[in-house]
């Protein structure tokens, strides 16, 4: 693609672009608490850790906006060869195609690697327009599947102002839902509870009692608190549970050792211990204002330890440090009675095949309402006192 000084490139790694064109990028405004999923040191550690490598079936093809050599806009893309990691689920598309004769993969995804996490995706550096960024990375995308032979680009977990870009460029919509849970500003964890209704105050008073009744505590690391020591402990946790839940964990050990070294201000790991041994924990990343549950793992079974590690005590920690949110992650129902509500999400889709294309679209309009309707239905279950209601006893 060149237009009027404007060139287009596939970069092949991370370090192709490098840390400072990257985050210039990402971090347009200089803050010092970016987004941590959008940074170059997280992508870096995928790429190098070996855990997203054209080996792991992500094969980094990053969609790179230059104006004379200088990078305006960057695409985070991989060329995939299946649907894995990805927390949007396109399996149905990929059998449509190829029972009609057509190859699914290799397919383009623009995401971070294993991470459900919402945020900008088409990234523009500070001097150039934003809409013109954008939309130069969106034509970029179309363009880079026929060049690859791709059957299509797939942008997930961008932000609601990129969605709406997207369809304007003719990209197809698509939705779904996740539980966040939001500080109205909470002192502590108390005046949270409070405003739940009766039965799910108690039931979560309930589910913390057990869990400090069975002599657990809980520390929290960050920064320079982190040591190699610590990563080997969480390691042997996601080992575990990875492999319970998925047969094969997505991130090597390495990954843990290249964040700590090159993020550890944005990491916050929550270790549960018992009896003088860490028997559980759970990594959580900080930025923008938000607190992100990642991933969890533990040795020893504790009633209710999940819901305490990941959840209970990422409120404790976003209230004591006065941040806005915690997103836990993808899926769970179970984290609506827990005062986490449900919160849309967003994905964009080019497909090439016109067939394909035609019947996706028409599948994605249906399953939009369908996902706008089932959100509210969820808000009216959750946990909190309904307006106007009568107050209720402990």
């Amino acid at each position: 693609m060149t237009k009027e000084g404007i060139t287009a490139r596939i970069a092949s790694s991370a370090s192709d672009i490098g840390e400072a064109d990257w985050n210039a990028c990402a971090n347009p405004q200089g803050l010092g608490d970016p987004h941590p999923f959008t940074r170059y040191e997280f992508f870096a550690a995928c790429e190098e850790s070996g855990s997203a490598t054209t080996r792991t079936g992500w094969k980094p093809a990053h969609l790179v906006v230059e104006n004379d050599g200088r990078v305006i806009a960057l695409l985070p893309t991989y060329l995939k060869n299946h649907s894995q990691g990805e927390y949007v689920f396109d399996s149905p598309w990929a059998d449509a195609l190829e029972r009609s004769g057509g190859d699914y993969y290799p397919k383009l995804q623009a995401s971070v690697p294993f991470t459900p996490v919402t945020g900008n995706r088409l990234l523009v550096a500070a001097g150039t327009s934003v809409a013109a960024g954008r939309e130069a990375l969106l034509a970029t995308g179309a363009t880079a599947v026929q060049q690859l032979r791709a059957s299509s680009l797939h942008i997930t977990f961008l932000t609601e102002d990129e969605w709406k870009a997207a369809g304007e460029c003719g990209y197809l919509l698509r939705n779904d839902q996740q539980f966040h849970w939001l500080n109205r500003g909470y002192q502590n964890f108390e005046q949270f509870l409070s405003e739940l209704s009766s039965s799910k105050r108690k039931n979560l008073r309930k589910e913390r009692a057990a869990v400090r009744d069975a002599g657990v505590e809980f520390d929290w690391l960050t920064g320079s608190d982190l040591t190699e020591r610590h990563w080997d402990t969480f390691f042997e946790f996601y080992m575990d549970t990875g492999g319970r839940k998925w047969g094969r964990p997505y991130l090597t050990r390495d990954f843990f050792s290249r964040i700590g070294a090159t993020m550890a201000e944005q990491v916050v790991l929550i270790l549960a211990r018992r009896s003088g041994r860490t028997i559980a924990g759970a990594l959580n990343f900080a930025g923008g204002g938000t607190l992100f549950g990642r991933n969890w793992g533990c040795t020893e079974f504790v009633p209710f330890l999940h819901f305490e590690t990941c959840y209970y005590q990422a409120i404790d920690f976003a209230i004591a440090r006065g941040l806005a949110k915690v997103e836990a992650g993808a899926q769970g129902a179970h984290k609506l009675l827990r005062g986490y509500m449900p919160t849309p999400t967003y994905s964009a889709h080019y497909i090439a095949h016109e067939g394909l294309r035609r019947a996706v679209n028409d599948y994605l309009r249906r399953e939009r309402e369908a996902v706008a309707e089932h959100i509210e239905e969820l808000a009216e279950r959750g946990p909190f006192k309904k307006a106007n209601a009568p107050e209720d006893d402990d």
